[in-house]
């Protein structure tokens, strides 16, 4: 039997898992599960449920490794963005971090713990990921596809943004879950004044808006290099032409193979393991572009099951 534990069961990407893995036990899969949340959870896709500290509480760390210790799952996965740069470090203090995610100290130590494996990237990527502004640093460097980007403190205010991006300009935390905060402005007007402008600061990012089709690749980036990609079309998005998907659609596969191209260009580049959620746009000229990276499963993850699969199998314990 697989144990696991999820952690965000309340959230959009959580639900999703817990309605997956309980799929897989009706159909007979070996499987028990429990997922934590900072808030009850009552959510009959998980058997379990338990309380979880949040990601920006000093006793996170000793509060997710008690919650490891008390439950003592085969898998530990991550969906709360919030947590990801804390659950990489606290993977590599508590030696339960996935092969290829263990950096320097699998290469000193080449004996880490298998007990327990957090699923989740390095430190390093992982914070890079977690930060819009960093992610976008770490592919302009790489040379990976990317919108225009910069700075709300760069600029005096939004006409001079609006000036820069030679468009609209899509304004959003560095550090957020989802299309939380995402604005997306294409005229002066769109601000209620200029104190909107002012009280942005390097907290936000800018971006130039690609107003083309939007995608979702699902991706699963192996230690070995092996990387699967699931291209996932967003049909609606919930703030109109911005924010969350509402819905989407499967590709098949070869149907986008710029996407496909950059999305596997860009976990490479992250250096990120295991499953990527990621938005990718096409621009004016339909070149896509990469808008954010989510170094963890998604909210649309079901559409693309090969990632739970590989997650499973990786972590599936000796018989």
């Amino acid at each position: 039997m697989t144990s696991l534990l999820v952690t965000g069961a309340g959230g959009p990407a959580g639900r999703t898992l817990g309605a997956q893995l309980a799929a897989r036990a009706a159909a007979g899969a070996d499987l028990t599960w429990v997922g934590v949340d900072i808030a009850p959870v009552t959510n009959p896709h998980f058997p379990d449920t338990d309380h979880a500290p949040r990601a920006d509480a000093w006793d996170y760390a000793t509060g997710m490794r008690d919650l490891i210790d008390k439950h003592a799952p085969d898998l530990v996965i991550p969906t709360v963005q919030d947590e990801l740069p804390q659950v990489a470090v606290l993977a590599q203090a508590l030696d339960r971090a996935a092969p290829g995610a263990r950096g320097p100290t699998e290469r000193a130590t080449g004996t880490p713990s298998t007990d327990g494996v957090i699923v989740t990237s390095a430190p390093g990527p992982a914070a890079i990921a977690a930060d819009k502004l960093l992610t976008m640093l770490a592919l302009d460097r790489a040379g990976v596809l990317i919108p225009r980007y910069a700075l709300p403190t760069d600029f005096p205010g939004v006409h001079e943004a609006l000036a820069w991006a030679r468009g609209p300009i899509v304004v959003k935390p560095r550090v957020s879950r989802g299309g939380r905060g995402v604005r997306l402005i294409e005229t002066p007007a769109d601000l209620p004044g200029p104190a909107a402008w002012t009280g942005l600061d390097a907290s936000w990012i800018i971006q130039s808006f690609a107003g083309g089709t939007e995608y979702c690749p699902q991706v699963h980036h192996m230690p070995s290099g092996e990387t699967t990609v699931v291209v996932l079309e967003k049909t609606a998005l919930k703030q109109g032409r911005v924010g969350n998907a509402s819905a989407v659609v499967r590709l098949p596969d070869g149907a986008a193979p710029d996407v496909e191209e950059l999305a596997r260009r860009t976990v490479e580049a992250l250096g990120l393991i295991g499953p990527v959620d990621m938005d990718v746009r096409r621009d004016t000229t339909g070149t896509p572009v990469v808008l954010e990276v989510n170094g963890r499963f998604g909210a649309n993850c079901a559409h693309a099951p090969e990632l739970l699969d590989a997650v499973l199998a990786a972590g599936r314990p000796p018989r």
